[in-house]
């Protein structure tokens, strides 16, 4: 049987599917009947709520031993977690609701948990405040088992395996441990949501936006996943998966020699300097391992810190992780951007409304302006934090020039706290904003005064710039990113910043496209930033070009009218600097 969907991260897996099913617990109060059986029906409610403990205990126990010898800070995790399930307190509390005050089982595990969750969630202590997330997550745990709900957790996964979903948040992933991720196949998504993101970070083969195909697959079915051609082919006969093991081989010896382009040097044919940068969105140890090859940080995405627990983090929390990655590039540029929830990310901690258009919704820096307590904890983070390296602060979203002068003014205001209380910053931290509405864009002459430097987010630019829902696959055929008003916008804004000679980088998915790329050095722009697996690509292709051919090619897409025409164009162009290569290797995600 096979499946098709949008390819955004390339690969090729085979073997046995995961399914992933997460579990939201929609707990009402509830409480035990009053009729003869009464005591009976609380000896049962007992006994299974211990019953319950038991096996989440035993969960508990199997993920830390399975974690001590993978990644020991999880393993601390759910040790922690067991000590939280074997509390007296909190055990007594909930026996004595179900036996003196007739409280359904799954009532009492509610109560109880989030009591103790609220008290850890209102000290002022960051560390301890933190401590709420794994009251909340033990709840879960022990209400999953207790209601006899179906879920699957990432962290469970016992061999590597296709993980099948109908999405993938950011906040599901935490416990993912990548070796046991094969690919990742996802029913919604596009190649610009976060599960694209994550997956072409972690170097995963994906394949989102394959309608329903959660009603095929079971787990420990075996799959391919062709994300060269976007195909999902669920338990295929033995020939085609003989066939699939060899193309798996040829795909890992070319991206092995690809590979070696990583730690080069990002200097074209005629000895021009080119930044190649890098997106990450945490400090751990994957994404710091970025730093031995790449000129920076172009994109460090803050909200990736707000969605991975359920609370929001406070000030020390921010600075350590701003700091440590500040420190990790040391001399070279991190460019940290504020914080950007809405439109497809949302996260527990920030109780948002729905909206009928998130993305054209309280999204981003608009989000910060209703809630300047966050927005501010962050600006004072990120201001402590850039006396530690070369930290630049970025702001998302602005529409207007009335905006970027608002977000200056609250940290403006972070500033005085900051000196009030003698602690201290870089005063000449740079402050740019990203260029990802078509209002601003347009306004570059005057943006270019107002702002230190600007990065182009080409995923949301060509949303808004085409009018279509990047994560929708029912319209993904209008969302053109080689559209030729894309290239026009974009060689418009860097003209204006090359003249006034600010720094304009390009930081959207278009930045780790090498024929894009290619097009955007001709137009003057010189730093580019992406996922960790696009940056030996992109250098490869760096190496190969002169400025008087990137000229040549930026020149010749103004004659063109489709997208189409100017994909084909590029194609050629980018074939002609690598005649004797395999081109698909070199195709855009």
């Amino acid at each position: 049987m096979v499946w098709q969907g949008i390819p955004v991260s390339r690969g090729i897996a085979l073997g046995p599917a995961f399914v992933y099913t997460a579990f939201t617990p929609v707990m009402g109060e509830r409480y035990l009947e009053n009729s003869v059986t009464l005591e009976k029906d609380t000896a049962e409610e007992l006994s299974r709520f211990n019953a319950a403990v038991r096996v989440a205990a035993d969960e508990l126990t199997a993920l830390q031993q399975k974690m001590a010898g993978e990644d020991p800070g999880k393993a601390g995790i759910f040790e922690a977690h067991e000590d939280i399930l074997t509390d007296v307190a909190i055990m007594d509390e909930i026996i004595a609701l179900i036996g003196e005050e007739r409280y359904a089982g799954e009532y009492a595990v509610e109560t109880v948990f989030e009591k103790f969750a609220k008290i850890f969630e209102e000290m002022d202590d960051d560390i301890m405040k933190e401590r709420c997330a794994d009251f909340r997550d033990v709840k879960n745990r022990v209400l999953r088992i207790f209601t006899g709900a179906e879920s699957s957790q990432l962290s469970e996964m016992s061999e590597p395996s296709v993980i099948f979903a109908h999405d993938l948040l950011p906040s599901d992933t935490a416990a993912l441990n990548r070796k046991m991720a094969l690919a990742i196949v996802a029913e919604i998504g596009g190649n610009t949501s976060h599960s694209a993101i994550l997956a072409r970070g972690y170097e995963i083969p994906a394949i989102l936006g394959v309608n329903r195909v959660l009603s095929a697959v079971k787990n420990g079915t075996p799959v391919i996943v062709d994300a060269l051609e976007g195909l999902v082919i669920i338990d295929p006969p033995a020939a085609e998966s003989a066939e699939y093991e060899a193309k798996l081989a040829a795909f890992k010896q070319t991206e092995a020699a690809v590979k070696k382009y990583r730690r080069v040097e990002s200097r074209m044919e005629d000895g021009g300097r080119v930044g190649v940068c890098l997106n990450i969105g945490s400090v751990s140890e994957e994404e710091l391992e970025g730093a031995a090859f790449t000129d920076g940080v172009g994109l460090f995405r803050s909200e990736f810190l707000f969605m991975s627990g359920k609370d929001l983090p406070g000030e020390n929390e921010q600075y350590q992780t701003y700091r440590k990655a500040a420190e990790t590039w040391g001399s070279r540029e991190v460019i940290l951007r504020s914080l950007d929830i809405g439109g497809d990310k949302t996260f527990e901690s920030l109780n948002l409304p729905a909206e009928d258009n998130p993305f054209l919704g309280c999204r981003a820096l608009r989000l910060c302006f209703q809630r300047t307590d966050v927005f501010k904890t962050q600006l004072r983070a990120a201001l402590r934090a850039s006396v530690h390296g070369r930290l630049a602060l970025m702001f998302p979203m602005v529409g207007s020039i009335e905006d970027l002068h608002k977000a200056k003014y609250y940290l403006e205001e972070c500033r005085e706290e900051l000196d009030y209380e003698k602690i201290p910053y870089n005063k000449n931290m740079p402050v740019g904003i990203m260029i990802e509405i078509p209002a601003i864009a347009l306004m570059a002459e005057l943006v270019v005064k107002e702002a230190d430097f600007a990065s182009i987010g080409t995923n949301d630019l060509c949303q808004y710039l085409m009018a279509v829902d990047r994560l929708n696959p029912n319209v993904a055929s209008y969302y053109q990113s080689y559209h030729p008003a894309m290239f026009k916008l974009i060689r418009y804004v860097a003209g204006i910043f090359e003249r006034e000679g600010k720094p304009l980088s390009i930081c959207g998915e278009m930045g780790g496209d090498p024929m894009a790329v290619m097009a955007f050095i001709g137009m003057g722009i010189k730093k580019f930033s992406m996922a960790a697996s696009n940056v030996a690509p992109v250098k490869r292709m760096i190496t190969r070009l002169c400025m008087n051919k990137a000229r040549e090619i930026s020149g010749g897409l103004e004659k063109l009218g489709t997208a189409p025409e100017i994909e084909d164009y590029l194609k050629k162009q980018f074939e002609s600097l690598f005649a004797e290569e395999t081109e698909h290797v070199f195709q855009t995600n």
